[in-house]
């Protein structure tokens, strides 16, 4: 499999982890405070399982990924992560997103682009 198709796949599956771990804990907005009770809490809530078992499988490709080319040209394309992630939280939490917040995004696309062609 092409490293770069590795790389995105990572990538993917990595803000997707994110996106159910943030599902899971806003279901559990309000409830026991209690550290204890926090960590049952996350361990029993199915979304975040999900997100961790994402983020999980995320870092075996990323090592697939790497292993193939350099960490230098790897790194920064995770960065794409931060848009998607952005992206994701747009669609499914209805987050507002400002104009600075889209052009900072933009920037990163730009710089991931750059890196890309090197």
């Amino acid at each position: 499999m092409p490293s770069l198709l590795l790389i995105l796949i990572s990538v993917i599956l990595s803000a997707s982890g994110q996106v159910a771990m943030k599902m899971g804990a806003s279901s559990l907005s309000g409830k026991n405070d209690m550290l204890l009770m926090k960590f049952v809490h996350y361990l029993t809530n199915l979304p975040i399982m999900v997100g961790l078992a994402l983020y999980g499988i995320s870092a075996f490709v990323w090592i697939a990924a790497i292993e193939k080319v350099q960490l230098s040209y790897a790194y920064p394309m995770a960065a794409l992560g931060y848009v998607l992630v952005a992206a994701m939280s747009v669609w499914f939490f209805h987050e507002p997103m400002s104009p600075m917040r889209i052009a900072g995004l933009a920037i990163i696309v730009v710089g991931v682009v750059v890196i890309s062609q090197s």
